[in-house]
Parts: C-alpha cells; sequence; structure tokens
C-alpha cells in the first residue's frame, strides 16, 4: 500500500471518530464527511468524488432501503397491535416459570426479526417486571436472557437492518446469512442468555418496579398462530429462494414456472412485501382501524428507518471512494500478508470500531467498507460470505458501555447502576461477541 492511501484510510478513520465522539455529529453526516476526507487526502479529482457520492448512495440503498422500510412498517404493525407481548405470554404459558429464561430467550429471538431492538425491549420489558414480581427473583434472570435473545437476532438474522447493510456492501446473499445466523445464533444466546443471566440473576438481586398500570388481557391480543405466520413466512421465503435457485444452479432441478415462482415469491422484497401487506390486513383493518391509521402507523415507523438507510447510504459512499482511489486493492495485499482468517480479521476491525464510538450500526458499516473491496482477491464461496457478514456484526455487538445509548436504555428500563450495567449487560455482549466468533471461525472452513 502506498504512504499516500494508507494516511488517507488513518485519516478518514479518525476524522469519523472525532466527528462522532468529540463533535457529537450524526452518523450520517460523520460518515459523509469522512468519505470525502478520505478522498480528499488520497487524491480523487474533486468531480470524482461528487461521482462516487452519488454512486455509493445509490449503489447501496438501492437494496437496503426497500428492505429495511419494508421491515420497519411490518415491525410497527406488530407492536401497535400487541403482538410482541401476544407471543412473550405465549411461550411462558408453554413452557412455564420454572423456564422462563428459555422463553424470554425465544421471545427476543423471533421478536427482534421485524421489530427493532429498542422498540421491542421497551415493549416487552414489562413482562421481565410482572415475572420479577410474581417470582420475587432479580430482574437480570429474566432480563439477561430476553437481551441476549434481541441483540443476537439484531446482529445476525435478516431482515435486521445490520445484517442487511453488511450483506449488500459484501454482495452476500441473505438465505445463506439466515441459515448461518441461526446456526451461530443459537449457541450464542444458549451461553450469553440461558447461562449468563442465571449467573448475574443469582449475584445481583435487582427488584421489580411497582405495578404501573393495567396488563393487556389476552382477549386483547391477536392470535398466537397469526404473530408467527408473519414474522417467519418472510423468512421461510427467502430460504426457498436461496434453496432453490442453488439446486438449479447446480442442475438437481430443471428451471421451471414453479421453481421461477418460488425464487420471484422468496426475493426479500416480495417476501417481506407479502408479510407486511398481511399484517395491515390481519394485524390492522380487521382489528377495526380504518386506512387513515394504517398510513400514519406506516408513516412514524420509517422515522427511524430512514437514519438507518442514510447511514448506510452514507458507508457505501465510503466504500466506493476506497474502489475507486485503490485503496481496496492496496488494502488486500495488507490482509493477506497478515494471514489471519477474514472473519478474524473482520471481527477485529469492527470490534475496533464499535469500542471506540459505540453504534454497532457505524462499525457494521465501516468495516464492511473497508473488507468489501478486498473479497474480489479472497476467493470466499457465497456461505464463507454469509460467515464475513456474521463476525462483522458479532465484532459491532461486543462490549457496549457507556458511549452506547443501549447501555443507558438498559441501565434504566432494569432500575441499576452503572457499575451493575457493566457487569452485567455489558459482560454479556462480549459474551454474546466471542461466543459467535468461536462457532464462526469453527465453521468457516467446513463451509
Amino acid at each position: 500500500m502506498t504512504a499516500q492511501l494508507f494516511i488517507a484510510i488513518f485519516f478518514s478513520i479518525a476524522l469519523l471518530l472525532l466527528l462522532v465522539l468529540q463533535f457529537r455529529l450524526n452518523a450520517f453526516l460523520a460518515l459523509l464527511i469522512a468519505s470525502i476526507g478520505f478522498g480528499l487526502s488520497a487524491g480523487i479529482p474533486t468531480t470524482e468524488i461528487i461521482t462516487n457520492i452519488t454512486t455509493g448512495m445509490g449503489g447501496t440503498l438501492g437494496f437496503v432501503a426497500t428492505i429495511v422500510g419494508l421491515g420497519a412498517i411490518l415491525g410497527a404493525v406488530l407492536e401497535h397491535s400487541g403482538g410482541s407481548q401476544a407471543l412473550a405470554r405465549f411461550l411462558l404459558s408453554r413452557l412455564g416459570e420454572k423456564r422462563a429464561s428459555l422463553a424470554f430467550v425465544l421471545t427476543g429471538f423471533l421478536v427482534a426479526i421485524p421489530v427493532f431492538f429498542d422498540v421491542a425491549f421497551v415493549l416487552l420489558v414489562p413482562l421481565v417486571y410482572a415475572l420479577g414480581r410474581r417470582t420475587g427473583r432479580s430482574l437480570l434472570h429474566f432480563g439477561i436472557p430476553l437481551l441476549a435473545g434481541l441483540a443476537t437476532t439484531h446482529a445476525f438474522i435478516p431482515p435486521t437492518p445490520g445484517p442487511i447493510a453488511v450483506a449488500d456492501i459484501l454482495q452476500a446473499e441473505l438465505g445463506w446469512v439466515i441459515m448461518l445466523g441461526f446456526a451461530v445464533g443459537i449457541p450464542t444466546v444458549t451461553v450469553a442468555g440461558l447461562w449468563w443471566g442465571k449467573r448475574v440473576g443469582d449475584k445481583f438481586f435487582i427488584a421489580a418496579p411497582p405495578l404501573g398500570g393495567p396488563e393487556l388481557e389476552d382477549a386483547q391480543l391477536p392470535p398466537i398462530k397469526l404473530i408467527l405466520t408473519l414474522i417467519l413466512l418472510p423468512i421461510i421465503l427467502i430460504l426457498g429462494n436461496t434453496l432453490t435457485t442453488m439446486l438449479t444452479k447446480a442442475d438437481v432441478l430443471a428451471s421451471t414456472v414453479l421453481t421461477d415462482g418460488i425464487i420471484f415469491l422468496g426475493h426479500p422484497y416480495v417476501a417481506l412485501l407479502l408479510s407486511c401487506l398481511l399484517a395491515l390486513y390481519y394485524l390492522g383493518t380487521k382489528r377495526g382501524l380504518d386506512s387513515k391509521a394504517l398510513q400514519s402507523l406506516a408513516t412514524k415507523a420509517l422515522a427511524p428507518a430512514g437514519a438507518i438507510i442514510l447511514i448506510t447510504g452514507a458507508g457505501g459512499v465510503y466504500k466506493q471512494m476506497l474502489v475507486t482511489s485503490g485503496a481496496g486493492a492496496s488494502l488486500a495485499e495488507v490482509f493477506l500478508q497478515f494471514q489471519l482468517l477474514p472473519p478474524l480479521l473482520a471481527f477485529i476491525l469492527a470490534a475496533l470500531i464499535r469500542i471506540l464510538q459505540g453504534s454497532a450500526t457505524v462499525a457494521m458499516i465501516t468495516a464492511a467498507g473497508l473488507l468489501a473491496p478486498a473479497l474480489p482477491t479472497l476467493g470466499l464461496s457465497p456461505p464463507q460470505l454469509a460467515l464475513l457478514v456474521l463476525s462483522i456484526a458479532a465484532g459491532a455487538s461486543t462490549l457496549s458501555h457507556v458511549n452506547d445509548s443501549g447501555f443507558w436504555l438498559v441501565k434504566e428500563y432494569l432500575h441499576m447502576d452503572e457499575a451493575t450495567t457493566l457487569r452485567s449487560w455489558s459482560m454479556m455482549t462480549v459474551l454474546l461477541s466471542l461466543t459467535a466468533l468461536v462457532v464462526i471461525v469453527v465453521l468457516y472452513p467446513m463451509v
């Protein structure tokens, strides 16, 4: 790598961290400024910098904006209808209070597929309070498993925004990311949720707050079969797309109207759109919401999604600057000299950025942007590329501490002081990321 390109990369990352940490600048603006700063310091002509902004933003958002937008609307409808609470109560009733931790892990694991992490936690924490009051046990016995389930799915299983964005930047197939996301996620929540939840629950007693108001009755909640269908339908269709495409390419299946139909219905656009429309009808129209209320619900849902979409687009700009400057090819040579497994390198990059500036999204997008130009030289198979996506997500999930808004959300809702939050929630995120990394490294040579 030439000295100028090396300095340009170092300068752009330092500028990004300075803008986010010191000046508290919005992540979208910070990434865009860092991308332009890299372009100028790398010697890219100013007219080409402008072209790269358009190309990088447009190329990234063409896919991501559609998926994140549809996922946000689906999650908002489930949230409004009480679908998350219905799922949690169903699992608690089936598994019983003795296995309540498992019920909360499963609830978090499923609910975070369509619903954003912080929204899902705020929705479900009253159930943690209720069980804490009923059993007299520490909130951490139930809160940590719930948080582990939410955090694992939020990081590893599309159509959540993080893995969607990284998969698009790295050009990984979503079907493989979903399949391997489940393979990585299950042992991860077992360690970070069940084992760690029991350990910290026994060590720190956090009393449940008094009941602040009436809880929803079961009769007010939507049927559980409908909720499970709406959550799992897009996942099943996307997996069907991936498997059918793989079998037709290998000439195991002939290309027919049926296979073309499965591939079409399993495209993330169509799969999520179908689930959205079903949710709007069965959880909206059939439950008494008029078209104006549904329109307002969808519009409100797109507000937080817009921020994620723009941050992802700015990450695409950064990646495009790296490609245009030739820094991507130079980075590939450096990576090969280190002789590190690509997932390990991806984990380290994402983890360092996450720990320094706090945002998992910024860490994912920046690490993906740095790695993407180097991928053609690595010769990765589709499953290995999916594992690279998951290793970035694992690194970006580690060590949530005082510079992360999620840290303060957990602290306030579980009524802990800073020290206890660091020793429970922050350590959970470390266990989650390291467990995921171990599973990824084991799987990587096997796929």
